[in-house]
Order: structure tokens, then C-alpha cells, then sequence
């Protein structure tokens, strides 16, 4: 069965206004398996509406409902009939379009889906399948790692149990025990799943708890794609499963200055010009292998980044030492040329970077071995300590606004809490040198 919509009062302006905002319409039911909502943004309202046969959901095969926009609700414009529709007025277009558009949009629809119709209850496993259609037809850039998330984590255990079953104690319990659970290792096909040595330590049981936080989100993801297309009847049980709390506040890596020069002598030559690019720009691996020599703009000094981790393009600043090094890469190159291929000409994959980069590290004595997203957070951190502006470093990393760079590099910033610190503190005269000199580490010679 549907789940039952709560009425909220949406027909005044006092009344919208007391509304909080949020991701889904607030809905009220004006006809049978009809009904009209109100979407809260931050700037103003919208009307929206949705219908669906009345019947059970096999007789819909799980389409949910078929929807539609109306306009702009009157909270901040008055009302003109056409772009901005009062309550009265967003009403009439709803009915309308229920009496001749709605019907001919939902079996549309129907006939699109050339999926079997389900038998039996409607099971995690289809959630999660249902969930990652929907994810990869929106754009979504992880549906890759989500999938294998699903499939290692998710559905061995709970994939055959019908989401009407699952209870908020059942979940987790599966949750805590995701946390108890060693890091999986590589493993060959066929072959019985390898896995780490269980660690102990409170950083061990950190990275673990923050795992099975990743893939609590993965699950909760479904299963609410699945309750807010009408497949489910309450969201009650995975609602009251909370994650592991502070799990995710991991020290942010950096190489020193002397780290990151020892790394790039280290590294082969196809390997080599791709680190330095990391290094000079914060871009991710999968930016860099895709660049192309037309991406660099000489005049401007940009490197244009074409579609990014979140599928959105951006233009990266080079300081004077990228530029140069931008402009000795590209010699020579035609427009469409890798910019940073491998020794064989290719473009780099996603994982052959790893074995390159891990020989390296050891070349140069770093250890641990330093990934491609340490040599982005090595970018960014030492940009925050020389007192580049969070906003600044959050737009040439590509982060959608500065949260994230807040929480990872915020505290390297220089600021007037550090600055007062050093200033006021008291000396005591016991913090002298003594006779310990600390010596720096050699350069391999490799």
C-alpha cells in the first residue's frame, strides 16, 4: 500500500511562510490519487503536482507518480494567473492538467519501462536497482563505486529481505557489525575474498566506522528513492538508524616541500610529468589523464578542467612555476593531443597509476605511500598556509562552496587565534631546544 500523505495547510501565505524548508514538496490531496504540492526553497515557493491510478502498485508496476510544475507560488511576487499562481489559481492548473495530461504522461511512462513486471515483495535488491538507474539517468558521477559498495557490503546480507521487513534494530545491527568487519582486499576473480589484518587502534576502528557510515548513506539512498516513489509504505526503520558520530574527521596528508621534490626525481618519466601536474594544480587523477594540449590556455594561465568529479567544468590558476611547466608540456603537442600519456602513448587508466606511484614513494623513502589525493591535499594545504583564501583554494579545487575546504584545511589557515597564541602566550622558558637537534631525512639517490 501507499504511504499516507500528511496534510499540511499551504492555501495562505502566513501559512507557507511558517513552513521549513526542504528537499520535498509538502503535499495535500485534492482528488483521487491526485495531489498538490508546495516546494519550500530558500527563495520562494513552487507548485507542483503529481497523480497516479488508484490500485495497488503491481497494477502501476511501480512507476510511482507522474508529475509535473505548475509555477511559481505568490510568497514573494503577486499573483498573475500564468508565471506566479496563487493557491486558488495553482489548484485549477493542477485539476486541469489531472483531467488531460496526467493520465497520457503516466502510461507514457508505463510504456517506456521494458522491465518485467515484479513478483513477490519488493526486496532490497530492488531497491538498490532501482535506485542506481535512477542515480546514473540524473548524471550521477559514483554510480561505479555505489554499485560495487552494493554489491560487497550490502546485498550478501540483506539483499533478499523485502524493505517492508526491515526494522530499525535489524539495520543496526548490520550496521555495527560493517564496523567490525577488516578492509577488504584486491582480489581475483574466483579467488576467496582476501582481507587486512584487523587493526586495534582507536585510528583503525575510526576508518572502519567511517566505512560503514559510506555504506549506511548507499543504503538509505535506496531505500528513500524507494519510499518517496511510492514502492514502500513507511521510511520509519532506516529513519531511526543513525551513523557512527565523528568518524569522518580524518587528519588531512600532506608531503613537505623537500617530500614532494624527493617524489618527483623518484618517479619514471611518463609518471613523472603527471605528478608534477597534481602537485602545481590539486587536480584529481582522472582530471589530469583527460586534459588535453588544447586545455591550456598560455594567455590566461588556466588549465580548463572539462567535467569534473562533480560533472561540471571549471578553470584552474596556475602560478608562474605551472604555467612554465604547462608551457614546456605542450610543445610541440597539436590541439587534441594527451596531454600526459603513458609510455605506450595511451591514456592513463584508473588504476595504473597505482603501482607506478607506490614504487616511487618507495624510491623516495615516503611512507606511507603517498596516493594522487594526498598530492591534492599537498596543493591545497600549503595554498591555505601561505594565506591563500579558502574561498580562492575551494574554486581552483572544484568544491562547490567552501564546506569542505573548511573542514579539511581550515586549521592551517593563519588566523587571529594562532596569531594571539604566539603573541600572549607565556614564556616559561621550557620549550628551549635542549640537546636534541632534529636532522632531516637524506635524499635517496635513485
Amino acid at each position: 500500500m501507499a504511504r499516507t500523505v500528511q496534510e499540511v495547510k499551504i492555501d495562505t501565505r502566513t501559512a507557507r511562510s511558517r513552513l521549513a524548508v526542504q528537499h520535498e514538496p509538502y503535499w495535500r490531496l485534492v482528488g483521487l490519487g491526485a495531489h498538490l504540492g508546495y516546494y519550500k526553497g530558500t527563495r520562494g515557493g513552487t507548485w507542483v503536482a503529481r497523480w497516479r491510478p488508484a490500485g495497488d502498485l503491481e497494477a502501476t508496476k511501480g512507476r510511482g507518480y507522474a508529475k509535473t510544475q505548475l509555477g511559481r507560488a505568490d510568497d514573494i511576487e503577486d499573483a498573475d494567473g500564468e508565471r506566479v499562481l496563487s493557491f486558488e489559481q495553482a489548484q485549477e492548473k493542477a485539476l486541469a492538467w489531472f483531467k488531460n495530461g496526467a493520465r497520457e504522461q503516466f502510461e507514457d511512462a508505463q510504456r517506456a519501462d521494458d522491465r518485467a513486471p515484479r513478483r513477490g515483495p519488493y526486496r532490497v535488491r530492488d531497491a538498490i536497482e532501482d535506485y542506481l538507474e535512477d542515480y546514473e539517468r540524473r548524471g550521477g558521477k559514483a554510480v561505479g563505486d555505489a554499485r560495487t559498495r552494493a554489491d560487497a557490503l550490502i546485498l550478501p546480507e540483506l539483499g533478499d529481505k523485502p524493505v517492508a521487513s526491515l526494522t530499525a534494530r535489524r539495520l543496526r545491527d548490520w550496521h555495527a557489525g560493517l564496523a567490525k568487519t577488516p578492509a577488504r582486499l584486491r582480489t581475483r576473480p574466483g579467488k576467496q575474498q582476501r582481507y587486512r589484518e584487523l587493526g586495534e587502534g582507536p585510528e583503525d576502528a575510526r576508518r572502519r566506522q567511517a566505512t560503514a557510515n559510506r555504506v549506511l548513506t548507499t543504503l538509505k539512498a535506496a531505500l528513500n528513492h524507494a519510499w518517496k516513489e511510492g514502492l514502500v509504505a513507511s521510511d520509519a526503520a532506516w529513519r531511526r538508524v543513525a551513523p557512527f558520530k565523528g568518524v569522518d574527521a580524518a587528519r588531512v596528508r600532506y608531503l613537505s616541500k623537500d617530500d614532494c621534490r624527493r617524489l618527483v626525481n623518484a618517479c619514471g618519466d611518463d609518471l613523472r610529468p603527471l605528478v608534477r601536474a597534481a602537485l602545481l594544480t590539486g587536480c584529481r587523477y582522472s582530471e589530469l589523464a583527460a586534459l588535453r594540449a588544447e586545455d591550456f590556455n598560455p594567455d590566461g594561465g588556466t588549465v580548463h578542467v572539462r567535467r569534473s568529479k562533480a560533472g561540471k567544468a571549471r578553470h584552474v590558476y596556475l602560478d608562474d612555476d605551472g604555467k612554465a611547466f604547462f608551457e614546456t608540456a605542450t610543445a610541440g603537442l597539436v590541439g587534441d593531443a594527451i596531454l600526459f600519456p603513458r609510455a605506450d602513448g595511451k591514456t592513463w587508466g584508473r588504476t595504473h597509476q597505482q603501482r607506478p606511484l607506490m614504487e616511487a614513494c618507495e624510491r623516495a623513502k615516503i611512507s606511507p605511500t603517498a596516493s594522487f589525493h594526498v598530492l591534492r591535499h599537498t596543493y591545497a594545504s600549503h595554498l591555505v598556509m601561505n594565506g591563500v583564501p579558502l574561498p580562492v583554494v575551494a574554486q581552483n579545487l572544484g568544491h562547490a562552496d567552501t564546506r569542505m575546504t573548511e573542514k579539511h584545511y581550515a586549521h592551517l589557515a593563519p588566523s587571529y587565534v594562532q596569531d594571539a597564541i604566539r603573541a600572549g602566550a607565556p614564556k616559561l622558558g621550557i620549550g628551549g631546544k635542549g640537546t636534541v637537534t632534529r636532522l632531516r631525512r637524506r635524499a635517496s639517490k635513485s
